[in-house]
C-alpha cells in the first residue's frame, strides 16, 4: 500500500484544525484498505470502478494514476473495469472514463 494521500481539498486544513477528526478519518482509511478478504489489488480496482462513475473526473484520474503507479495496473485490467461500468452505470460514464484511460496509457 502507498502512503497516505487525502484528495479531499479541505484535508489538509482539517488535520491542523481537528486532529482528533483527521485521525478518525485516517484509522478508516487504514481498516477499509486493509480488508479480510480481498488483497489491495482488488480494492484498488473496486475504488477505479466506482470513481469512473463520478461526474467530476478528478477522482477517477486520481485513482487510476495511483493504481497504476502503485500497482502496475494494466490498461487491459482497466477495460475490464469500465466494461462493468458501461454495464451497471450506462455509455456516459464509460465514455468520459475512456477518455481518461486513452490519455493515460496512450
Amino acid at each position: 500500500m502507498g502512503e497516505k494521500v487525502f484528495y479531499g481539498k479541505g484535508i489538509r486544513r482539517i488535520k491542523e484544525e481537528d486532529p482528533q477528526l483527521y485521525d478518525s478519518i485516517e484509522n478508516l482509511d487504514k481498516n477499509i484498505w486493509n480488508a479480510n478478504s480481498l488483497d489491495y489489488r482488488t480494492q484498488k480496482l473496486i475504488a477505479i470502478a466506482i470513481s469512473a462513475t463520478n461526474p467530476e473526473s478528478s477522482s477517477f484520474l486520481k485513482q487510476l494514476s495511483k493504481a497504476k503507479k502503485e500497482l502496475d495496473i494494466s490498461r487491459d485490467e482497466v477495460m475490464d473495469v469500465l466494461k462493468v461500468v458501461l454495464l451497471t452505470s450506462g455509455m456516459m460514464p464509460f465514455n468520459k472514463a475512456l477518455e481518461v484511460v486513452n490519455k493515460l496509457y496512450d
